[in-house]
């Protein structure tokens, strides 16, 4: 080997040497930052929720007060600097240029916290992606070497985050492909496995369970017909939800009193938790909730509550989101899904006698609504089965996940993430 062969395999020996050790760093450093916000969210969303189910008054306060401090924080802490949410991760991966400034670490940590546990209905998923990224976004800058793996260093950051929110590394590293890079690089490979493996083994020590404790026994062929139900309906409420997102953020837009906004966001959002407190935050106690109580007879009023609550929780998500809110469609995604599904199977056993597993329908749902609304079938997959810690309903969730995207796709070719105007998170 000449010497020019020995200097240059010596600096690709020290270019992964490198690698690997940002790859770690980001790995821990986003899983550590996931799990904490997480964690944070849920106590004190549990205590908040728990004061406005004793004190409905609070309904009307947490709104305008969280949204209110988020303000107050964007003015005079983060100098007025506006949260996009994904589309600045995808701005950043699409310039040599643009980078992710250090200050959206902070300001999407506190914001989705305070948005959530104050009454928000939307989840910290979107805020915890682009925390994530911004990680993965200062670790390139550091050091010239790392000026070309500016994608795959983002996506490591976003990988290991979606890993430690949802128990799912596979998730992790199908959402950065999917969703954030598209492609799949060598040094991708290498940079997100070793983060996504760092961010799963720090929840295993932490003894991190699922986020739904639920048994799947079984699922039939005879259900076949009514899944793919589910899956066109699941389609159709994604764009539902995708519509009313950027049509909300265009009305909002229009208004230049920011404290109009959150005015007129907060009575539409305290009027619907007081009505709905199902719709309070993430959602995720109501579909606990509703997983423990998937068999219940269908009463007409059952039935109008679960319309109510389909009907509203996209506005009052997009709301959120419009004025001022930070968050996005994961979670509100699989709230939607898990009633859905709930409902149509509650409505075959009840009317058409079809003795379906509402269980399995609820879970379904979550996948498919998911997987319509950021056109990423194969994430929701892993994602929903890392959350149930159960892999028994992987063939009907592939199907319906891919009906459920392409019949969003077929009526509206766009997500909350892909459609261009600025108004767009």
């Amino acid at each position: 080997m000449n010497k020019t062969a020995k200097i240059k395999k010596n600096h690709q020996f020290i270019k992964l040497r490198k690698l690997v050790i940002v790859s770690v760093l980001i790995g821990f450093l986003s899983a550590f930052l996931g799990i904490s916000l997480k964690k944070i969210t849920e106590y004190y969303e549990e205590i908040f929720f728990h004061q406005a189910t004793v004190n409905p008054i609070f309904y009307v306060v947490f709104p305008v007060f969280g949204l209110s401090i988020i303000y107050f924080l964007r003015q005079y802490l983060f100098k007025k600097k506006e949260n996009k949410g994904i589309k600045e991760v995808f701005e950043s991966t699409q310039s040599k240029s643009k980078n992710l400034p250090n200050y959206k670490i902070p300001s999407h940590f506190i914001n989705g916290l305070l948005t959530v546990i104050f009454g928000g209905s939307t989840g910290i998923e979107v805020s915890t992606v682009v925390a994530t990224a911004t990680i993965g976004s200062v670790a390139q800058q550091k050091e010239n070497v790392f000026r070309q793996y500016k994608t795959e260093l983002i996506c490591a950051g976003v990988a290991a985050g979606v890993t430690a929110l949802f128990s799912s590394p596979i998730a992790g590293i199908l959402f950065a492909i999917e969703v954030i890079s598209r492609k799949v690089t060598r040094a991708f490979i290498i940079s997100n496995l070793i983060a996504v493996s760092i961010a799963f083994g720090l929840i295993t020590i932490l003894n991190e369970g699922p986020l739904f404790a639920v048994t799947i026994t079984t699922w039939h062929l005879k259900a076949i017909p009514y899944f793919i139900l589910l899956g066109i309906l699941a389609g159709i409420n994604s764009v539902y939800l995708t519509r009313c997102v950027l049509f909300f953020k265009g009305q909002f837009s229009k208004i230049e009193t920011h404290y109009y906004k959150i005015i007129l966001g907060s009575i539409v959002l305290s009027v619907s938790l007081f009505v709905f407190p199902q719709l309070y935050g993430e959602g995720y106690h109501a579909i606990n909730g509703i997983f423990s109580n998937s068999a219940i007879p269908l009463t007409l009023t059952l039935t109008f509550t679960f319309i109510g609550i389909l009907l509203l929780k996209p506005i009052v998500t997009s709301i959120t989101l419009a004025s001022g809110g930070d968050g996005g469609v994961f979670a509100p995604s699989l709230f939607i899904g898990a009633f859905l599904g709930l409902l149509l199977a509650s409505v075959l056993n009840t009317f058409f006698n079809a003795q379906v597993i509402p269980l399995n329908f609820m879970v379904i749902g979550m996948a498919a609504v998911l997987s319509a609304s950021i056109h990423a079938p194969f994430t929701a997959i892993f994602l929903v089965c890392g959350l149930t810690n159960d892999y028994t309903l992987f063939l009907p969730i592939l199907v319906v996940c891919l009906i459920s995207k392409y019949t969003a796709k077929m009526i509206y070719p766009h997500t909350v993430y892909t459609f261009l105007p600025s108004i767009s998170k």
